[in-house]
């Protein structure tokens, strides 16, 4: 793992550089806005999360150096604040950061966290949208995620805690009417659906797993609320894997031809 004594100083610098965080969208890199694609490809350090697939970080430079911050489920290389402290001291040496991260930088990121950091430390930032991983996600399995009649509302759940029935309003969840896409769910699958269940929605009310979304590697399931999480453990699902539930899911189509042309996409870019 890379330290902050190790990045190269790029000659004496005496103006203070810039941090551009960075959505990298759900995963395929003809995903990124062109704004993203840009700053990466001039980035002298990328500060990057796990989520962040393969097929972008190729792309950035061979001269540009790399840290790996990512979390994952009882594995920190490095905690929030040492991030922003991370930020901070890069720019702080004059380099063109840009800090990448999964999906859109602004849902369950803890952008917020680094912003105060950057901003505590006087250092000029700016935000690049991406594609949110739910967009993502319903575009790459052909559903809407509202439809009127059956899904009004949207909402965007973060399920990282680890008692999420002590962190959520599930009555207000658990309504007719609105799409829920939960966040970072996978190992709470059993007790969101328990308490959806619990608190008014049908056990077969549609529940839809979509692993590696817009990625050649997707796999989707159709399930409801009961059968969930025995699904997602006979089918060996990992992260990343977005949980949505509601009517909208029953309208996945042509999925398997989705997934196909995700592949064949990838082999012509590899090409």
């Amino acid at each position: 793992m890379l330290s902050i004594n190790t990045v190269h100083r790029r000659g004496k610098r005496t103006k203070i550089g810039e941090v551009a965080l960075v959505g990298a969208g759900p995963g395929a890199a003809d995903l990124l806005t062109l704004r993203a694609l840009t700053l990466i490809q001039n980035a002298e350090v990328v500060v990057y999360d796990r989520l962040v697939s393969a097929e972008i970080l190729a792309l950035i430079p061979a001269s540009c150096q790399c840290f790996d911050v990512g979390k994952s489920r009882g594995q920190h290389n490095y905690s929030q604040p040492q991030i922003g402290a991370l930020l901070v001291a890069l720019a702080r040496q004059g380099l063109k950061v840009v800090r990448l991260k999964g999906g859109d930088p602004a849902i369950f990121s803890r952008l917020a966290e680094e912003l105060d950091a950057l901003d505590k430390a006087g250092v000029p930032w700016h935000i690049v949208p991406g594609i949110s991983a739910a967009s993502g996600c319903a575009a790459a399995t052909g559903i809407p995620l509202t439809e009127r009649a059956i899904a009004q509302q949207l909402r965007f759940i973060s399920a990282v805690d680890k008692d999420c029935d002590t962190t959520q309003d599930w009555t207000s969840l658990a309504q007719p009417g609105q799409t829920l896409v939960f966040y970072m769910g996978l190992n709470a699958l059993s007790e969101i659906s328990q308490q959806l269940m619990a608190h008014g929605l049908q056990a077969d009310w549609p529940l839809l797993l979509i692993e590696n979304g817009s990625r050649p590697q997707q796999r989707q399931v159709l399930s409801t609320l009961a059968d969930a999480a025995n699904i997602a453990k006979t089918m060996a699902l990992q992260s990343p894997c977005l949980i949505l539930v509601g009517q909208v899911a029953r309208r996945q189509r042509a999925a398997r031809q989705l997934v196909a042309q995700l592949k064949q996409h990838a082999s012509e870019v590899a090409a």
